[in-house]
């Protein structure tokens, strides 16, 4: 990774777009070298997709709802519990965390029946011992992609050492 990957990240990030072309007119990269690069950062799985990114709301899952949930410790529970989260309908991001809590969880549903689904979903599974759900009112701040949270300086620094 180099200075030339981060700004076509970057730009093909900000601008919602995969074109070498339209990259090449963002930063006047080579389209050549924007494709190659495209394609080494989707070989090196730094690029998932070609950001089919849609608005949730507009789709009809206008609520998201994050749970905080407790469960027994034992070995291997992060891995275990973990899963069993991640397959209930409706979640979309399960993170293991260290402290009082022990997953957050994010989904993003219709109504306040999916809500109850999703919440009964997490009370069956045998080892959480307990949640903590909460309705998002408004979203103040939504980046899908963390590198537009930084600066092109800093990204160059922290990634290339440079």
């Amino acid at each position: 990774m180099d200075e030339k990957d981060i700004q076509i990240l970057k730009t093909a990030l900000s601008e919602g777009t995969s074109s070498p072309d339209e990259i090449h007119e963002h930063t006047d990269i080579p389209k050549s070298t924007v494709h190659y690069r495209l394609n080494q950062l989707r070989e090196e799985g730094i690029l998932e997709n070609d950001l089919f990114d849609m608005d949730l709301a507009k789709l009809g899952l206008s609520i998201t709802i994050i749970s905080e949930v407790y469960a027994e410790f034992d070995e291997g529970y992060h891995e275990i519990v973990g899963e069993k989260l991640a397959d209930v309908e409706g979640v979309n991001q399960v993170y293991f965390t260290m402290g009082d809590t022990d997953f957050i969880v994010i989904g993003h549903v219709t109504d306040r029946a999916m809500v109850e689904s999703i919440v009964e979903s997490y009370e069956s599974i045998e080892q959480i011992q307990r949640t903590s759900s909460k309705f998002v009112i408004s979203t103040v701040k939504n980046e899908r992609h963390p590198v537009n949270d930084f600066e092109h300086d800093t990204l160059v620094e922290a990634l290339t050492g440079e």
